[in-house]
């Protein structure tokens, strides 16, 4: 068998929650079936190999074409440009991370679909993303030999927007590395990250992407409204995109001594950067499944976060729910875990214990049975 992987989502040196998930899958994919080849496919006219270098082993062959990725995926969504004619690869089944499968791949397909944002709150979309979405998601689908997503809550979306056999999608969780997000971490390797950063002793951790989906703007008038009787607001994560009202809203509201800006944080950061979190509070309008939540419960770390979409599916009991459009709400929270202790160690050990039901290595094992049985 020959699996071929499309990796653009690997080359960016600020890996989005895609990224994070393919690369979790890939490396694991490789190191669990040593007799299969893998290729690692990339069309890019700016990107090279150089960022693959942790995922190369015996059975792997990288297959580059220099040209311009945004080009062909802007082409490719309303012509039939072959993929083959960029990427000539022998592989018996090529899987795309992200939502879309290209026209004419040789061999059998499966697309992840994360979620369904673009539909439920394509206001919260950026401008190109949405055009390529509206543009290829159906044709796409009419593609893809499977459809794998991260959630119950995104299949049952999935099925209702688009008429895709329910028997051909297949549901595989995101997991967490427990080796790397774990309670175990050292009161010193937190001081030095809290020092890095800037962090004062206590902090509440808002941990992702600074875009509109995420409800930050929300979250800070939330903050403003109790920011008497609790730990300054941390708000780590690089910029995605219509940023600015985000630190707009901090000016306008005098909070620049309470709500701090970390930027993006590397990977080697995050595990510290939780554990030292009095809480961390994710009020996100839509998300197919929330990777930080998951991280935050296996470091100990306990949780606030919305009532939508996946988020009571992945968190179980070990969250207090908030409406994340109501701000008095969200304020209640903030106030309600800030002021209680007990709560706070109940939610702790209950996320431990969830964490443990989310397994990479299970994940890519589900992930290579979908291969078999689609070939």
């Amino acid at each position: 068998m020959r699996v071929a992987f499309d990796v653009l989502p690997l080359l960016n040196n600020e890996k989005s929650g895609v990224g994070y998930y393919e690369s979790e899958l890939v490396k694991r994919l490789i190191r669990q079936n040593p007799s299969v080849g893998f290729d690692l496919e990339f069309i890019s006219s700016k990107h090279n190999a150089d960022g693959l270098k942790r995922y190369i082993a015996r059975n792997v062959n990288v297959i580059h074409s220099n040209f311009s990725s945004f080009a062909y995926r802007a082409a490719s969504s309303v012509l039939p440009v072959p993929y083959s004619a960029f990427i000539r690869s022998d592989a018996d089944i090529t899987h795309f991370f992200n939502f879309i499968v290209p026209p004419f791949v040789k061999g059998k397909t499966i697309a992840t679909v994360h979620d369904m944002a673009v539909h439920r709150f394509p206001e919260t979309v950026r401008a190109k993303t949405k055009y390529m979405l509206f543009a290829s998601l159906k044709k796409s689908f009419k593609r893809a030999d499977m459809i794998l997503t991260v959630s119950e809550f995104s299949k049952r979306e999935i099925l209702r927007f688009y008429d895709y056999p329910e028997e051909k999608i297949r549901v595989v969780y995101n997991g967490v590395d427990l080796r790397k997000y774990n309670p175990q971490i050292g009161g010193e390797k937190i001081d030095e990250t809290k020092a890095k950063y800037g962090l004062p002793e206590e902090y509440i951790l808002y941990l992702g992407t600074l875009e509109p989906r995420k409800n930050i703007e929300r979250l800070i008038d939330a903050y403003a409204r109790v920011k008497a009787n609790v730990p300054p607001l941390v708000l780590a994560g690089g910029k995605g995109w219509l940023y600015k009202g985000i630190f707009e809203k901090v000016k306008s509201l005098n909070l620049e001594k309470n709500v701090i800006f970390t930027g993006y944080i590397d990977g080697t950061d995050k595990p510290a950067l939780y554990a030292g979190a009095m809480f961390f509070v994710f009020p996100s309008l839509y998300e197919g499944f929330g990777l930080p939540p998951l991280e935050a419960m296996a470091c100990g770390t306990p949780l606030l976060v919305s009532n939508a979409a996946s988020m009571p599916e992945v968190c179980g009991d070990c969250a207090v729910y908030t409406d994340p459009e109501s701000v008095s709400e969200i304020a209640e929270g903030l106030k309600r875990l800030s002021g209680d202790k007990l709560l706070r160690n109940s939610l702790s050990a209950a996320g431990l214990s969830r964490a443990k039901l989310f397994d990479w290595d299970e994940s890519a094992r589900q992930v290579f049975k979908a291969y078999t049985d689609v070939l």
